[in-house]
């Protein structure tokens, strides 16, 4: 087994160091051969030099790229997802929010062929919060929920489309986020519903999580583009469609 753990980061360079820290005795205290790669996107503080100062461990090389401008979470994992050779990968977001330990469970439904992908998931039983979302952000999450279900026809047995803990088959990240043209917060929206249209299996894990306090997501400025992104996908997965069938004609 070799994993890629890739962690996109905007204006964490208070944390960056802790994330890769943790990320490193994960992968040495369970011996799991692996990589960590740092996607700094367009940060204004010292978040990519934050992340290169943080003493190298032998055999788990840690690799920092760093975007000249902020195009997005979607854009950030992207970019990950094509600097990563391990024989699967995952992205996990800045802040320690879910211990890798939780990795383990995930790892272990994809290699024992139960699914392609899997996501980690604050919203099913086994779940352990330690700080929950304030009020206004879970009703928000309700809303974003019901508009991903009802518009773009999510699996219905996905609870959490947007928990920032997921990991692949290396060949499936790369077909899929080869494909993925959302830059934002909602292109995990879009990798899943290009997943269920290959047939690639996705399964949930529940996890630990605790909420950042210092996340970079605030909602008056995230709720219209996140708005904007969902209708674009709609728009352009829903033109592939008949182009796909145009395409399979005699």
């Amino acid at each position: 087994m070799n994993l890629s753990i890739i962690i996109p980061a905007f204006e964490e360079g208070k944390k960056i160091a802790r994330d890769i820290e943790a990320a490193t005795a994960f992968l040495k205290g369970h011996k799991i051969p692996g990589e960590i790669i740092v996607i700094d996107d367009g940060s204004q503080d010292d978040t990519a030099a934050a992340a290169e100062k943080v003493p190298p461990t032998v055999g788990i090389p840690c690799r920092v790229f760093r975007l000249e401008a902020n195009r997005g979470k979607g854009y950030a994992v992207r970019t990950g997802v094509t600097k990563a050779i391990g024989q699967y990968i995952m992205f996990a977001d800045s802040g320690c929010c879910v211990p890798y330990h939780n990795v383990l469970h995930g790892l272990e439904m994809i290699e024992s062929g139960e699914c392609d992908i899997a996501h980690g998931s604050r919203k099913m039983a086994g779940c352990r919060i330690h700080r929950p979302q304030d009020r206004w952000r879970r009703l928000c999450s309700r809303a974003f929920r019901w508009m991903v279900h009802t518009w773009l026809k999510m699996p219905p047995n996905l609870t959490d489309t947007q928990c920032g803990f997921k990991i692949y088959r290396a060949e499936v990240a790369r077909k899929l986020y080869a494909e993925c043209v959302t830059d934002g917060f909602s292109f995990d929206v879009e990798i899943i519903v290009r997943a269920h249209r290959y047939g690639y299996r996705i399964k949930e894990f529940p996890v630990e999580w605790t909420c950042d306090c210092d996340s970079r997501i605030t909602l008056s400025r995230t709720s219209w583009r996140v708005f904007a992104e969902l209708l674009k996908i709609k728009r352009i997965l829903g033109q592939e469609i008949p182009a796909a069938a145009k395409d399979l004609q005699p």
